[in-house]
């Protein structure tokens, strides 16, 4: 996967949604604060779901402290605010099943 990140698709991809987030953390958007975002978010792990890579609705602008509040850096797994916003965007998974 570090491959992925070097790569062109990756680099337009990580600029577009920079852009179309107007280069401001959505996560210190909720909270009413404009802090610069330098990093692109998948929102459901590449790991996990590669098939959504490159897929807008999985990517999410953010600043790097409140990146760092997405994974657990030992273990890297989702923490409680990384888990909030997988929950959140569902709506946009065609992977999901619809409730019963």
């Amino acid at each position: 996967m570090a491959n992925f990140y070097t790569s062109r698709p990756w680099k337009n991809k990580r600029t577009r949604i920079l852009k179309r987030d107007e280069y401001c953390c959505r996560e210190c958007k909720r909270y009413g604060k404009h802090t610069e975002a330098t990093t692109v978010h998948h929102i459901n792990p590449l790991l996990n779901r590669p098939e959504l890579r490159l897929t807008n609705w999985n990517l999410l602008s953010l600043c790097s402290k409140c990146h760092d509040k997405m994974h657990n850096r030992i273990n890297d797994k989702l923490t409680a605010l990384g888990l909030y916003w997988v929950d959140k965007m569902k709506i946009f998974d065609t992977k999901v099943s619809p409730p019963t």
